[in-house]
């Protein structure tokens, strides 16, 4: 077996560089939206005084993002954060998967959901580097575990499909009524 070695000149060594710098930016910003939108959810939870809810770590972990719960109520969410600047935002099959295990291990309380939870940014990407202006939007899913798990994915006008075999299927899943102040769309 022959082996081709290929010799790179400075430009192009440059370009490759360049392409992965440009590729390690845009994951660590894409992270931070995460961050940023986990801890937003704690926070807007932790300000109503029924409430207490955690940041779970790091998607390494096999936890949920967020953990919610009101005792008072007898009820706990464990939710799941999705925010992007695109028009669609996926949920893999496994990260459902682990938010109903934690719900299912708390099987004291009476109320136990997941929750899907979407923030469009105002800003929407249309190229590299390239944004233009549209309404912010909130959606809050609550997963049915009567459903086959799956990929899934939300749509920027709050439609939800099922991924499978490379095709979506349309699903109903109920709007969450969050306990504080959104920027909720009804998807209805």
């Amino acid at each position: 077996m022959r082996t081709k070695s290929v010799i790179l000149t400075s430009t192009k060594q440059k370009i490759i560089k360049k392409n992965n710098t440009n590729n390690k930016k845009a994951a660590r910003i894409r992270r931070q939206r995460g961050y940023q939108w986990e801890d937003t959810i704690v926070k807007r939870f932790n300000g109503n005084n029924k409430w207490k809810a955690f940041r779970l770590g790091s998607p390494s972990i096999a936890l949920p993002d967020v953990l919610a719960v009101n005792t008072e109520d007898s009820t706990i969410f464990t939710i799941e954060a999705k925010s992007g600047t695109s028009t669609s935002l996926p949920v893999p099959a496994d990260q459902i998967e682990r938010c109903l295990d934690w719900i299912k291990t708390f099987d004291i309380y009476k109320k136990r959901n997941v929750i899907l939870a979407f923030k469009f940014l105002s800003k929407k990407r249309i190229g590299l580097g390239k944004y233009e202006s549209r309404e912010l939007r909130e959606f809050y899913k609550i997963w049915d575990e009567s459903l086959e798990i799956t990929d899934c994915v939300c749509t920027y006008e709050g439609i939800f499909f099922a991924k499978i075999n490379g095709t979506r299927k349309e699903l109903s899943l109920k709007e969450c009524s969050m306990p504080f102040k959104t920027k909720q769309k009804s998807s209805a």
